[in-house]
């Protein structure tokens, strides 16, 4: 086993023992190698984050927009960056950034709600858990002999430590600590053997270090380049910001999404105006050159601000070490959430609410119910190999339609809109 200093060996273990194919790297680079490389991870490239990436309305960006993978580059700089600060190993932070949203569905969170309808009667559908199923079952990489003439497929095969990381929400459905009726769970029934395995070092429900490294970078990069986007794109107009209604607007998105429960509604308004008073606030765009430079000016400060926050606040309570695992706890600071909280609602408001946007997702929605009913009734038409094979194997129909699932979560937009358009010919629904 290679150098993988300051993690024990358990953290470097992988489901299914494996030789090192190249001498020289650490188990976690390999890792992160594993995530780079995968089909899943390009697909995203393909995959909605806040507009579709082939948006109509493409005319008015002088940037195309982001899609999820750009985002997944975006968190994994960011988390490999602050890991490092904290003497987390960074390949582990940068392979949980790159793959903590590698499970998504065509269209967003707008089509994780149309595939948990679909898979109500299997279990539903959340992203995080679609995220562990690929990495430990879907994905191919590495596939067991256990010796018996079968085979099983385990996905990337990568280590615990990173398994661990890259899992957001380490409870099934149902089981959140706090909220049992909340729609967030991080492992299916399914895979429930492989979670206990990379929890066999875990607090319950708490989350390891570098997971809680890599969820506050998730929060930081798509706060604020949501914004920088909607900017872009002439979405927001920066003085509706000193401007009322619309601030009550971003302010009650807030409270009601992305702040603490119990958040008052000065508290948010203070956050909003403490970032509106820094000298490298975009108060106008114009789509110069220059405007250009300020507004990634303003998007590198307002990152180094939310993760100078947080390794300050955690330094303060841990002291000068290394933290990493369960030794410690990310600590941010209520001001850095909440002015977190008030750009993800100001991109909320500004950009995902369009009229336009809201009877887009519709028929999104739409779209992927009537290829869900499609594929349930002519399944193994219409899948993929990998999934046409998936499904002979099936034991009955609640794996059958567990499978159809997997197919259509592994689509992209465009993938989706294609497949749709051959299953379902005649007048049906367009996007």
């Amino acid at each position: 086993m290679h150098d993988t200093a300051g993690y024990g060996g358990a953290d470097a273990e992988r489901y299914d023992p494996e030789p090192d194919k190249r001498p020289g790297r650490t188990a976690f680079q390999r890792d992160r190698a594993r995530v780079q490389h995968s089909a899943a991870l390009r697909r995203l490239a393909g995959k909605t984050q806040v507009v579709t990436p082939d948006d109509a309305d493409r005319h008015l960006w002088d940037i195309a927009p982001r899609t999820r993978l750009t985002h997944s580059l975006e968190c994994a700089q960011i988390g490999r960056d602050l890991g490092a600060a904290f003497g987390c190993d960074p390949d582990i932070v940068e392979a949980a950034c790159l793959a903590h949203d590698i499970g998504h569905p065509p269209f967003g969170h707008n089509g994780e709600r149309a595939l948990d309808a679909i898979a109500d009667s299997c279990g539903g559908f959340e992203a995080n858990a679609q995220s562990l199923r690929l990495l430990t079952r879907l994905e191919p990489k590495h596939v067991a002999d256990p010796g018996d003439g079968t085979e099983r497929p385990l996905g990337l095969n990568l280590t615990r430590a990173t398994l661990d990381a890259a899992t957001k929400y380490p409870w099934p459905r149902g089981a959140h600590p706090t909220t049992p009726a909340s729609p967030k769970y991080g492992v299916y029934a399914d895979d429930l053997p492989v979670f206990h395995w990379l929890r066999r070092d875990s607090r319950g429900t708490a989350r390891c270090f570098e997971s809680q490294v890599m969820d506050w970078s998730d929060d930081v990069a798509y706060s604020v380049h949501d914004v920088e986007d909607g900017l872009h794109a002439g979405h927001l107009d920066p003085a509706l910001l000193l401007a009322e209604p619309e601030r009550r607007e971003v302010f009650a998105v807030a409270a009601a999404r992305y702040a603490p429960d119990g958040t008052e509604e000065a508290e948010l308004a203070a956050a909003l105006d403490r970032l509106l008073a820094q000298d490298w606030w975009p108060h106008g765009y114009d789509g110069s050159a220059r405007a250009q430079a300020r507004l990634k000016d303003a998007t590198s400060q307002l990152i180094g601000r939310f993760c100078l926050a947080a390794e300050h606040a955690t330094r303060e309570r841990h002291g000068p070490g290394p933290l990493r695992r369960y030794a410690a706890d990310l600590v941010v600071p209520a001001d850095a959430r909440l002015e977190c909280a008030v750009l993800k609602a100001v991109a909320d408001v500004h950009v995902m609410q369009r009229p336009d946007q809201e009877l887009l997702r519709g028929r999104q929605r739409r779209l992927l119910a009537e290829l869900g009913e499609a594929l349930i009734a002519r399944a193994p038409d219409g899948l993929d190999p990998q999934y046409r094979a998936l499904f002979a194997a099936a034991a009955d129909d609640r794996e059958r339609l567990r499978v159809v699932v997997d197919q259509i979560a592994a689509l992209t937009d465009a993938a989706a809109r294609s497949l749709h358009a051959r299953l379902t010919p005649g007048d049906r629904t367009s996007v």
